[in-house]
Parts: C-alpha cells; sequence; structure tokens
C-alpha cells in the first residue's frame, strides 16, 4: 500500500495539479486499514473510506467516486499490478477530448488458460454486444470524466462495464497501452467461475442499453412472434382437418398454438407492465432520460 502511495504521488505531483488520493478499504484483514490511515493523517491529500465488511470491487469503485471531489477520477487496484506512472497518459487521452480512457494490459503478467484467455474471449463478446470496442474491459486503471460517473449508479458487479455504461450516456471512449506487472502482494479473487456472473451481467447491460425505456419493444417484439407462432399453428390445425380429416384434439399443433398464443399474449401484457414501471421510475424519482454535455448562452 505504502509503495503504491509513494508511487501514485511521484506521478501525479509531475502533472502539477490538484489532486486527491483516496483509499478505500474493502473489509481488509491484512492490516491495509492502519496503514492507510496511518497516510492520511500524515497527508492531508490523502482520504480514507472504510467499509464495516468486504462488499467488493464495484461497492469500492462507487464509493471512491462518490467521495472525490476533483472533476476527473482515476481509478486504480492496490495490487500493484498497475502502475501509477501510465495515470499522465490516461489524462493526456482525456485532454483529447475523451471522456472515458480505459488502460490496455497489452504484457499481461497473468496465467494464460485461468486469466488471459477468457478475458480475451470475455472481451470481444463484451465489445461485441456493448458496442463499445475494447481489448481489455478487465483493466481497472481507467480514467472518467466526473459528468458521466455522477449520474451512473453502480451496484452488483458492474464495474467493468462502467465504459459501457458512460457510452450510453454519450461518453467518447478510447483506449490507451499501460503497463502490467507480475503480482506480489495478495492474490486474485477472481477464475473461471465468474464466467457465469460476466454473461449475466452481460445481459442486463443490453438490455439497460437496449431496452431501458422501452421494454415493451422487447417483450412485446417477442410475444408478437409467439402469437404469430401460435396463429401459423393454429391453421396448421385446420388445414390437416379440412384436407387430411385429422381430428383436431388428435393433432399435437392444436397444443402447439394454445401455448404459443397464450404465451405471446402474457409477455405482451408482460411489457405494458414494464412500461409502466419505467414511466414511474422516471416520474416519481425525476430521473432524466438525457445527459447534456454543455449548454450555450442558457441558465440552468
Amino acid at each position: 500500500m505504502r509503495i503504491l502511495y509513494s508511487d501514485a504521488v511521484a506521478a501525479l505531483e509531475k502533472l502539477e495539479k490538484n489532486f486527491e488520493i483516496i483509499f478505500v478499504d474493502d473489509g481488509s484483514t491484512d492490516g491495509s486499514g492502519d496503514v492507510i490511515s496511518e497516510l492520511a493523517i500524515s497527508n492531508h491529500r490523502v482520504k480514507v473510506v472504510q467499509f464495516t465488511r468486504n462488499f467488493g470491487q464495484t461497492a469500492a469503485m462507487a464509493a471512491g467516486f462518490d467521495h472525490a471531489s476533483g472533476r476527473v477520477y482515476v481509478a486504480i487496484d492496490a495490487d500493484n499490478q498497475n502502475d501509477p506512472a501510465d495515470i499522465p497518459r490516461l489524462l493526456e487521452k482525456l485532454d483529447e477530448g475523451f471522456d472515458v480512457v480505459s488502460g490496455w494490459r497489452r504484457e499481461r503478467k497473468d496465467a494464460f488458460l485461468t486469466r488471459r484467455l477468457p478475458s480475451m474471449l470475455a472481451n470481444r463478446l463484451l465489445s461485441a454486444v456493448t458496442g463499445v470496442r475494447l481489448k481489455d474491459y478487465g483493466c481497472s486503471l481507467k480514467a472518467y470524466r466526473a459528468e458521466y460517473m455522477d449520474s451512473i449508479h453502480l451496484y452488483g458487479e458492474m464495474h467493468r462495464f462502467i465504459p459501457a455504461f458512460a457510452h450510453m450516456a454519450g461518453a467518447r471512449v478510447a483506449e490507451v497501452e499501460v503497463a502490467h506487472r507480475p503480482r506480489t502482494i495478495g492474490r486474485s479473487k477472481y477464475g473461471l467461475g465468474r464466467i457465469f456472473k460476466v454473461l449475466m451481467d452481460l445481459m442486463t447491460v443490453k438490455f439497460l442499453s437496449s431496452y431501458a425505456t422501452k421494454p415493451a419493444y422487447l417483450f412485446g417484439g417477442i410475444g408478437s412472434l409467439l402469437c404469430c407462432g401460435g396463429i401459423a399453428s393454429g391453421l396448421e390445425v385446420l388445414l390437416e382437418k379440412f384436407l387430411k380429416g385429422t381430428f383436431a384434439h388428435r393433432n399435437p399443433f392444436l397444443l402447439l398454438a394454445v401455448f404459443l398464443f397464450s404465451l405471446g399474449v402474457q409477455l405482451i401484457l408482460m411489457g405494458l407492465i414494464a412500461e409502466m414501471l419505467v414511466r414511474t421510475y422516471h416520474e416519481s424519482q425525476g430521473k432524466p432520460i438525457y445527459q447534456v454535455r454543455r449548454i450555450i448562452n442558457l441558465v440552468r
């Protein structure tokens, strides 16, 4: 922790800009809480947020963003695998006009089968589904403009999808190559078991990105297709009745027609209910359906 602090201060002081360092103690049991408390006492630019227990990386990042006062947030893990010396490169990319800059661990120092290979496959899948082409979604070293992060409410294990959420809000996303060092402290809590969680979270992100404000399009579309299938099956029953003399109650297409049409109607009704929930969500809490980048000659 002290190494990370020293490296971060050395990198940030070269920028000659105001900065603060926020450590989030996610229920650590290795004495890290005491170390960062000492650092905070000796340096007023160091802030500490200490959890009562382990809540996970998403919660830790959300807490850091919530308690930050700057207009640019930079997130980095405390395992010393990311180099704080790369932070100026991320900020330079922000100065080019981008809103989110993600690190790319091109020379990643992790096991191939259990870490790098699943990550490569996941990155391709995430890029295809979200539309945000990144080579390394899993790199925690990222820089964000505060106006986008302040409008995103993180939960679950959604931290890996922050670039996609920001892109949904209109952010311009870029990626720069960063160094990656072998792990020297602690051990990774991620493994092959997280694949299922990523897939489930990906379904959530896809739904939020495409149908969050119009769920009836999704449920209604699927329901309409099922109803059409039910009608087609019913027509098949009638054709076999009049052309082949097959009794309807002996035709399996009759059961299929009833099942598909009933399921289709239920999905259409679910879409209408979802529309009512979305409307209630936005109207009762005053949630905006847009985000303004800037205004000219107007007063907020």
